[in-house]
Protein backbone atom coordinates (compact mmCIF):
# COMPACT_ATOMS: atom_id res chain seq x y z
CA UNK A 1 0.00 0.00 0.00
CA UNK A 2 2.80 2.40 0.97
CA UNK A 3 4.65 1.51 -2.24
CA UNK A 4 1.57 2.39 -4.33
CA UNK A 5 1.32 5.71 -2.52
CA UNK A 6 4.95 6.51 -3.28
CA UNK A 7 4.55 5.61 -6.95
CA UNK A 8 1.37 7.68 -7.21
CA UNK A 9 3.09 10.65 -5.54
CA UNK A 10 6.10 10.37 -7.87
CA UNK A 11 3.77 10.37 -10.91
CA UNK A 12 2.21 13.65 -9.74
CA UNK A 13 5.66 15.15 -9.21
CA UNK A 14 6.83 14.08 -12.67
CA UNK A 15 3.64 15.41 -14.26
CA UNK A 16 4.04 18.78 -12.55
CA UNK A 17 7.69 18.99 -13.59
CA UNK A 18 6.73 18.13 -17.17
CA UNK A 19 4.12 20.91 -17.26
CA UNK A 20 6.59 23.47 -15.90
CA UNK A 21 9.28 22.40 -18.39
CA UNK A 22 6.81 22.61 -21.29
CA UNK A 23 5.79 26.12 -20.25
CA UNK A 24 9.39 27.28 -20.17
CA UNK A 25 10.03 25.67 -23.55
CA UNK A 26 7.04 27.46 -25.08
CA UNK A 27 8.19 30.77 -23.66
CA UNK A 28 11.70 30.22 -24.94
CA UNK A 29 10.32 29.25 -28.33
CA UNK A 30 8.24 32.39 -28.46
CA UNK A 31 11.34 34.44 -27.68
CA UNK A 32 13.27 32.70 -30.46
CA UNK A 33 10.52 33.41 -32.96
CA UNK A 34 10.50 37.13 -32.06
CA UNK A 35 14.26 37.27 -32.33
CA UNK A 36 14.25 35.59 -35.73
CA UNK A 37 11.52 37.79 -37.13
CA UNK A 38 13.34 40.91 -35.98
CA UNK A 39 16.27 39.85 -38.16
CA UNK A 40 14.09 39.50 -41.24
CA UNK A 41 14.32 43.27 -41.75
CA UNK A 42 17.60 45.11 -41.28
CA UNK A 43 18.16 48.85 -41.58
CA UNK A 44 21.28 49.57 -43.63
CA UNK A 45 22.92 53.00 -44.02
CA UNK A 46 25.39 53.15 -46.93
CA UNK A 47 28.05 55.87 -46.95
CA UNK A 48 29.70 56.86 -50.24
CA UNK A 49 33.34 57.97 -50.25
CA UNK A 50 35.53 58.84 -53.21
CA UNK A 51 38.99 60.22 -52.53
CA UNK A 52 41.17 60.76 -49.43
CA UNK A 53 43.84 63.48 -49.52
CA UNK A 54 45.76 65.33 -46.82
CA UNK A 55 46.09 68.61 -48.72
CA UNK A 56 43.19 70.83 -47.59
CA UNK A 57 43.28 72.71 -50.91
CA UNK A 58 42.34 69.50 -52.70
CA UNK A 59 39.50 68.60 -50.35
CA UNK A 60 35.96 69.20 -51.59
CA UNK A 61 32.51 67.58 -51.72
CA UNK A 62 34.10 64.36 -53.00
CA UNK A 63 37.46 64.41 -51.20
CA UNK A 64 37.99 64.27 -47.45
CA UNK A 65 41.09 63.90 -45.31
CA UNK A 66 42.45 60.52 -44.20
CA UNK A 67 42.19 61.84 -40.64
CA UNK A 68 38.44 62.33 -41.00
CA UNK A 69 38.06 58.84 -42.42
CA UNK A 70 39.89 57.48 -39.38
CA UNK A 71 37.53 59.45 -37.12
CA UNK A 72 34.64 57.82 -38.95
CA UNK A 73 36.04 54.36 -38.31
CA UNK A 74 36.72 55.18 -34.66
CA UNK A 75 33.16 56.35 -34.19
CA UNK A 76 31.65 53.33 -35.91
CA UNK A 77 33.70 50.75 -34.01
CA UNK A 78 33.25 52.44 -30.63
CA UNK A 79 29.48 52.70 -31.13
CA UNK A 80 28.85 49.09 -32.04
CA UNK A 81 28.49 49.30 -35.82
CA UNK A 82 29.55 46.38 -38.01
CA UNK A 83 30.70 47.07 -41.57
CA UNK A 84 29.25 44.73 -44.19
CA UNK A 85 29.82 44.02 -47.89
CA UNK A 86 27.55 43.13 -50.80
CA UNK A 87 28.44 39.48 -50.25
CA UNK A 88 27.08 39.75 -46.71
CA UNK A 89 23.81 41.11 -48.08
CA UNK A 90 23.60 38.30 -50.64
CA UNK A 91 24.23 35.69 -47.94
CA UNK A 92 21.44 37.24 -45.90
CA UNK A 93 18.88 37.37 -48.71
CA UNK A 94 19.75 34.22 -50.64
CA UNK A 95 21.25 31.88 -48.06
CA UNK A 96 19.39 32.64 -44.84
CA UNK A 97 22.38 33.99 -42.93
CA UNK A 98 21.96 36.84 -40.46
CA UNK A 99 23.10 40.43 -40.66
CA UNK A 100 24.13 42.46 -37.62
CA UNK A 101 21.29 44.59 -36.25
CA UNK A 102 23.59 47.63 -36.33
CA UNK A 103 25.29 47.30 -39.69
CA UNK A 104 26.64 49.85 -42.16
CA UNK A 105 28.26 49.70 -45.59
CA UNK A 106 31.22 51.89 -46.57
CA UNK A 107 31.74 52.33 -50.31
CA UNK A 108 34.49 53.98 -52.36
CA UNK A 109 33.72 54.92 -55.96
CA UNK A 110 36.22 55.17 -58.85
CA UNK A 111 39.13 53.28 -57.27
CA UNK A 112 41.64 56.04 -56.59
CA UNK A 113 45.13 55.02 -55.51
CA UNK A 114 44.64 56.91 -52.25
CA UNK A 115 41.98 54.35 -51.35
CA UNK A 116 44.80 51.82 -51.22
CA UNK A 117 47.38 54.20 -49.72
CA UNK A 118 45.25 55.76 -46.96
CA UNK A 119 41.96 53.90 -46.53
CA UNK A 120 43.16 50.31 -46.75
CA UNK A 121 45.64 50.52 -43.81
CA UNK A 122 42.95 52.17 -41.68
CA UNK A 123 40.42 49.49 -42.57
CA UNK A 124 42.90 46.87 -41.38
CA UNK A 125 43.69 48.86 -38.24
CA UNK A 126 40.04 49.08 -37.18
CA UNK A 127 39.04 45.72 -38.66
CA UNK A 128 36.43 47.29 -40.91
CA UNK A 129 35.34 46.34 -44.42
CA UNK A 130 34.70 48.50 -47.48
CA UNK A 131 33.40 48.08 -51.02
CA UNK A 132 35.61 49.67 -53.70
CA UNK A 133 34.20 50.06 -57.21
CA UNK A 134 36.99 51.04 -59.61
CA UNK A 135 36.66 52.44 -63.10
CA UNK A 136 38.11 49.35 -64.76
CA UNK A 137 39.73 51.17 -67.69
CA UNK A 138 41.61 53.42 -65.26
CA UNK A 139 42.81 50.44 -63.25
CA UNK A 140 44.04 48.84 -66.47
CA UNK A 141 45.78 52.06 -67.53
CA UNK A 142 47.59 52.61 -64.23
CA UNK A 143 48.53 48.94 -64.03
CA UNK A 144 50.25 49.28 -67.40
CA UNK A 145 51.92 52.65 -66.78
CA UNK A 146 52.86 51.97 -63.15
CA UNK A 147 52.27 55.68 -62.56
CA UNK A 148 51.85 55.84 -58.79
CA UNK A 149 50.26 59.04 -57.51
CA UNK A 150 48.28 59.60 -54.33
CA UNK A 151 46.64 62.71 -55.77
CA UNK A 152 45.48 61.51 -59.20
CA UNK A 153 46.40 57.83 -59.58
CA UNK A 154 44.13 54.81 -59.59
CA UNK A 155 44.58 51.39 -57.99
CA UNK A 156 46.40 48.73 -59.97
CA UNK A 157 45.72 45.03 -60.37
CA UNK A 158 48.24 44.23 -57.64
CA UNK A 159 46.64 46.73 -55.26
CA UNK A 160 43.25 45.11 -55.84
CA UNK A 161 44.59 41.60 -55.29
CA UNK A 162 46.26 42.56 -52.02
CA UNK A 163 43.16 44.28 -50.67
CA UNK A 164 40.78 41.50 -51.69
CA UNK A 165 43.05 38.82 -50.25
CA UNK A 166 43.09 40.67 -46.93
CA UNK A 167 39.34 40.19 -46.53
CA UNK A 168 38.80 43.88 -45.76
CA UNK A 169 37.93 45.01 -49.29
CA UNK A 170 35.35 43.85 -51.79
CA UNK A 171 35.49 44.89 -55.47
CA UNK A 172 32.36 45.70 -57.48
CA UNK A 173 31.59 46.93 -61.02
CA UNK A 174 31.53 50.68 -61.79
CA UNK A 175 31.71 50.29 -65.60
CA UNK A 176 34.78 49.86 -67.80
CA UNK A 177 34.91 53.27 -69.44
CA UNK A 178 31.55 54.94 -68.90
CA UNK A 179 32.44 57.19 -66.01
CA UNK A 180 31.96 60.23 -68.24
CA UNK A 181 29.51 63.11 -68.62
CA UNK A 182 29.67 63.14 -72.44
CA UNK A 183 28.62 61.80 -74.91
CA UNK A 184 26.45 60.09 -72.31
CA UNK A 185 26.24 60.58 -68.56
CA UNK A 186 27.40 57.36 -67.01
CA UNK A 187 25.41 54.45 -68.41
CA UNK A 188 22.35 56.52 -69.25
CA UNK A 189 20.88 56.57 -72.74
CA UNK A 190 21.92 59.20 -75.27
CA UNK A 191 19.08 61.32 -76.58
CA UNK A 192 19.08 60.07 -80.18
CA UNK A 193 20.19 56.50 -79.40
CA UNK A 194 17.97 53.57 -80.33
CA UNK A 195 17.00 51.08 -77.63
CA UNK A 196 19.02 48.36 -79.35
CA UNK A 197 22.15 50.49 -79.74
CA UNK A 198 21.86 51.60 -76.15
CA UNK A 199 21.56 48.07 -74.83
CA UNK A 200 24.52 46.90 -76.93
CA UNK A 201 26.69 49.82 -75.81
CA UNK A 202 26.25 49.45 -72.07
CA UNK A 203 26.22 45.65 -72.23
CA UNK A 204 29.58 45.69 -74.00
CA UNK A 205 31.13 48.13 -71.52
CA UNK A 206 29.80 46.54 -68.34
CA UNK A 207 30.69 43.02 -69.54
CA UNK A 208 34.22 44.19 -70.35
CA UNK A 209 34.56 45.48 -66.80
CA UNK A 210 33.12 42.21 -65.43
CA UNK A 211 35.64 40.12 -67.32
CA UNK A 212 38.53 42.36 -66.36
CA UNK A 213 37.72 42.44 -62.65
CA UNK A 214 37.00 38.72 -62.53
CA UNK A 215 40.37 38.06 -64.12
CA UNK A 216 42.06 40.20 -61.44
CA UNK A 217 40.17 39.00 -58.36
CA UNK A 218 39.08 35.51 -59.40
CA UNK A 219 35.49 36.46 -58.60
CA UNK A 220 32.81 38.04 -60.79
CA UNK A 221 31.31 41.23 -59.29
CA UNK A 222 27.72 40.79 -58.14
CA UNK A 223 26.79 44.45 -57.82
CA UNK A 224 26.67 47.28 -60.35
CA UNK A 225 27.45 50.73 -58.98
CA UNK A 226 25.94 53.41 -61.22
CA UNK A 227 28.47 56.09 -62.29
CA UNK A 228 27.04 59.42 -61.08
CA UNK A 229 23.94 57.45 -60.16
CA UNK A 230 22.80 58.04 -63.75
CA UNK A 231 20.47 55.63 -65.54
CA UNK A 232 17.54 55.63 -67.93
CA UNK A 233 14.31 53.71 -68.38
CA UNK A 234 15.29 50.11 -69.00
CA UNK A 235 18.84 50.39 -67.62
CA UNK A 236 18.04 48.39 -64.51
CA UNK A 237 16.50 45.62 -66.63
CA UNK A 238 19.67 45.37 -68.72
CA UNK A 239 21.83 45.27 -65.61
CA UNK A 240 19.71 42.47 -64.17
CA UNK A 241 19.96 40.52 -67.43
CA UNK A 242 23.74 40.71 -67.09
CA UNK A 243 23.47 38.75 -63.84
CA UNK A 244 23.81 41.45 -61.20
CA UNK A 245 21.80 40.82 -58.04
CA UNK A 246 22.44 44.21 -56.44
CA UNK A 247 22.74 47.84 -57.60
CA UNK A 248 23.92 50.98 -55.83
CA UNK A 249 22.71 54.45 -56.70
CA UNK A 250 23.73 57.95 -55.57
CA UNK A 251 20.27 58.78 -54.24
CA UNK A 252 20.41 59.79 -50.59
CA UNK A 253 17.85 57.52 -48.98
CA UNK A 254 18.01 54.85 -46.29
CA UNK A 255 17.71 51.14 -47.02
CA UNK A 256 15.80 48.31 -45.40
CA UNK A 257 17.16 44.90 -46.37
CA UNK A 258 14.71 42.02 -46.17
CA UNK A 259 14.72 38.40 -47.30
CA UNK A 260 13.19 39.64 -50.56
CA UNK A 261 15.70 39.70 -53.45
CA UNK A 262 14.21 42.99 -54.67
CA UNK A 263 15.48 44.75 -51.55
CA UNK A 264 19.04 44.59 -52.95
CA UNK A 265 18.31 46.76 -55.99
CA UNK A 266 18.71 50.55 -56.26
CA UNK A 267 20.16 50.93 -52.79
CA UNK A 268 20.58 54.52 -51.66
CA UNK A 269 23.87 56.02 -50.47
CA UNK A 270 24.88 59.17 -48.58
CA UNK A 271 27.86 61.10 -49.90
CA UNK A 272 30.58 61.78 -47.31
CA UNK A 273 31.68 65.36 -47.84
CA UNK A 274 33.30 66.26 -44.53
CA UNK A 275 30.80 68.97 -43.62
CA UNK A 276 29.41 67.05 -40.66
CA UNK A 277 30.50 64.41 -38.19
CA UNK A 278 29.72 60.75 -38.74
CA UNK A 279 27.43 60.97 -35.71
CA UNK A 280 25.39 63.75 -37.34
CA UNK A 281 25.35 61.98 -40.71
CA UNK A 282 24.03 58.77 -39.18
CA UNK A 283 21.49 60.78 -37.20
CA UNK A 284 20.29 62.36 -40.43
CA UNK A 285 20.05 58.95 -42.09
CA UNK A 286 18.20 57.53 -39.09
CA UNK A 287 15.69 60.37 -39.18
CA UNK A 288 15.00 59.59 -42.85
CA UNK A 289 13.55 56.17 -42.06
CA UNK A 290 10.16 55.70 -43.68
Amino acid sequence: MFRKYILKHMCFVLLAFSLVFTSFALLAGAGSTDEKSSKDEVFLPIVMYHSLLKDQKLQNDYTISPALFEKDLKYLTSNGYTTVTVEDLINYVYHGKNLPDKCIMLTFDDGYYNNYYYAYPLLKKYKCKAVISPIASMTEKFTQTQDISVSYGHISDDDIKEMVNSGYVEIQNHSYDMHTLTPRKGVSKKRSESAEDYKNAITSDITKAQNYLENVTGKKPSCFVYPFGAKSDGTEDIVRELGFVCTLTCTEEPNVITRDKESLFELGRYRRDGKESMENLLGRIESSKK
